[in-house]
């Protein structure tokens, strides 16, 4: 019985510091074997937080201001892109995928109207694949990434418009 008591503690301390691992790197599961003992700590994203991500001013609303352009719109192509819709940003760092499998059609193409919740393509991240969601209805302007592409934290994934 003192052993079964040790390894429970051992385990809820194992247990806490998996949960502190995936807070501190924003991965959605982590998983640990010692011996006979297997820990799964999982959790799942919401895309709540996505909205601070995106641009805040719309490109159109800017572009007709004769004088006032070269100071409002930036010289760089990818800034101006960026506000032309909101972007869908990674979570994580890893490999996008733009499809379920490599025979499987993409999950979207430019032009298509996406749903909120729907799956725009997936972040492989730690040998987990994680869905990552359009944050509302829209339509698909433009894929920034390319399939099994390496990925960094906030990187810009898909450009959704109204």
């Amino acid at each position: 019985m003192a052993d079964d008591k040790k390894h429970a503690e051992i385990d809820a301390a194992l247990v806490r510091q998996l949960a502190e691992i995936l807070n501190e790197t924003d991965l959605t599961e982590v998983e640990v074997e010692r011996g006979e003992l297997r820990i799964r700590v999982a959790r799942e994203i919401t895309m709540h937080a996505a909205p601070v991500q995106y641009a805040a001013a719309p490109a159109p609303a800017a572009a007709p201001a004769g004088p006032a352009a070269p100071v409002s719109m930036p010289s760089d192509p990818a800034t101006i892109v960026a506000r032309a819709g909101e972007e869908v940003k990674s979570p994580m760092v890893g490999t996008a995928y733009l499809q379920a499998s490599p025979e499987a059609p993409a999950f979207v193409q430019p032009g298509d109207k996406v749903k909120k919740g729907q799956t725009l393509l997936i972040v492989e991240a730690m040998k987990t694949m994680n869905p990552i969601q359009a944050p509302r209805d829209g339509v698909v302007a433009e894929i920034l990434v390319g399939d099994a592409q390496p990925v960094e934290f906030g990187e810009p994934l898909v450009l959704l418009e109204a």
